[in-house]
């Protein structure tokens, strides 16, 4: 058996840096007190996400305030994530925030430890207006680490089929995907776990899991940032679409121990392999841009 013990974090974060050092800091240790040697953190940890998402309805005064109120752009070879890289140790760690490159700004993830960064990514699919705030990325790729071949998305990446399939093709039988996922906008209900954009994220986790029989580590953030509230639901899911441990509504640390060869190799080895199995040929128009792009 080879086990690797997985922590992933519903909680929150804001502008305030020191702060989500410290909440970083919290969450590190418990990850150790539960033996885990991979901890997955949210979207935009450092320096939070945006305050509000455009789109057709929101106003003008909305807009001004969202792009006044960026978040702080660091460096990828900066002093704030290798204070994180040295809070980690030989803990493997995944998180959000707001990349600098030259003047371009974007939503990026990276997964380091004490030694340095492992992987680097930026969000290739923006929703309601993000492209106001962010340059997009334009490439996915998995990389090697002490807790397996791993790959990364942000969000809206989730709801995109052929994101996840890149990775899985890639080699990633970890897929983490961070977010700052809210409830909707309209049809709001006071429960959250009737919340359709709750359901939305949930259904799309369990399906990217079975789709390429990964396991799948999803964070988010908690509590409300400006105008948008977070739905929470921190979840480690198996390659059968099974939701090994979550938060559910609530903020808190998910925690689940696997043998990722043991649980990939039982979903791919029972007749339905995925990976193997597809028939690119026949799928014709999956990569043709659309006439209307």
């Amino acid at each position: 058996m080879n086990d690797v013990t997985i922590s992933v974090a519903a909680a929150e974060f804001g502008r305030d840096m020191e702060q989500g050092y410290r909440t970083i800091a919290a969450l590190l240790e418990e990850s150790r007190n539960r033996g885990s040697q991979l901890l997955v953190l949210p979207e935009a940890c450092l320096g939070g996400y945006l305050p509000s998402l455009g789109g057709g309805d929101e106003s003008e005064p909305a807009r001004r305030r969202r792009l006044e109120s960026l978040p702080p752009a660091l460096e990828l070879d900066g002093p704030e994530l290798k204070r994180v890289a040295d809070m980690a140790g030989d803990m493997v760690v995944t998180l959000g925030f707001c990349e600098k490159a030259g003047d371009t700004r974007y939503n990026a993830a990276v997964t380091l430890h004490g030694d340095g960064i492992l992987g680097s990514y930026r969000k290739v699919h923006q929703p309601l207006g993000e492209n106001l705030c962010y340059d997009a990325g334009d490439s996915y790729a998995a990389f090697d680490t002490p807790v397996g071949r791993m790959g990364m998305q942000i969000c809206y990446d989730k709801g995109f089929p052929e994101a996840a399939r890149e990775l899985a093709l890639d080699g990633a039988e970890i897929i983490t995907s961070i977010s700052a996922w809210p409830t909707a906008r309209t049809a709001t209900v006071s429960n959250m776990e009737d919340d359709r954009w709750k359901q939305r994220f949930d259904i799309y986790d369990r399906a990217r899991a079975l789709e390429n029989q990964v396991i799948w580590v999803a964070a988010n953030q908690a509590g409300t940032f400006g105008s948008l509230r977070f739905v929470c639901s921190a979840k480690i899911v198996g390659p059968g679409g099974e939701i090994l441990a979550g938060t559910g509504v609530e903020p808190g640390l998910a925690t689940a121990t696997v043998d990722v060869a043991e649980l990939i190799g039982a979903a791919r080895g029972g007749g339905m392999y995925n990976l193997r199995d597809r028939r690119p040929s026949v799928y014709r128009t999956i990569t043709k841009e659309p006439a209307h792009a």
